[in-house]
């Protein structure tokens, strides 16, 4: 090979090669959307906003700190009968955009027969850690830091189910967001619970 072409193909090659690598690391732009997390703590995607499950556990009426949890059921709500209970999850939220986005209001929990739970609905006036599906501001976070379910020791909206006791023997169980927009559209993501 004649010297002349050496000498522009080695700069010609090393152009192409620091192209090659913009080109890849331009890929690495893009922020991964996570629908599925393992265990509890984990953050989970549903259209935009960030979910985080703070905590999971039943619930004891009779005991001082789940009372104030229980607060705010509809009347005529029955308690849990033999072989179930009350079950909380407890949800934190978060919008990273830079657009107000409404909060997941669609919420199930799973076992592995297929046994589905749906929540049970609390008066978030008569309960501050009661979850509502609501607007969610640009760059903010639900509960809202200064609220009770924000300053309390979990940090997280309550969630109320009432499950079998069996269904708690079948685990993982799932617990299922549904984004609040209709099919096609609809994103979901599911957490597998620390029971």
């Amino acid at each position: 090979m004649p010297v002349t072409r050496r000498l522009f193909a080695r700069p010609l090659l090393l152009v192409l090669m620091a192209l090659a690598a913009l080109a890849t690391a331009g890929c690495g732009n893009k922020e991964d959307v996570h629908t599925l997390g393992e265990t509890e703590g984990v953050y989970v995607d549903v259209a935009d906003l960030t979910y985080q499950i703070q905590m999971s556990r039943i619930l004891n009426p009779h005991d001082v700190e789940d009372k104030d949890y229980l607060k705010g059921l509809p009347p005529g709500t029955e308690e849990p009968g033999r072989g179930e209970a009350w079950f909380g999850v407890f949800l934190r939220v978060s919008n990273p955009t830079r657009e107000t986005l409404k909060t997941a209001s669609s919420f199930r929990i799973i076992d592995t027969l297929e046994n589905e739970f749906e929540p049970v609905p609390i008066d978030v006036g008569s309960n501050p850690f009661a979850y509502q599906s609501a607007p969610l501001r640009p760059e903010s976070i639900y509960p809202d830091p200064n609220s009770a379910a924000g300053t309390g020791v979990i940090q997280g909206n309550l969630i109320l189910f009432k499950v079998s006791l069996s269904s708690l023997q079948n685990r993982p169980l799932e617990f299922k967001i549904d984004s609040p927009l209709p099919p096609p559209l609809r994103q979901s993501a599911t957490i597998d619970l620390d029971v």
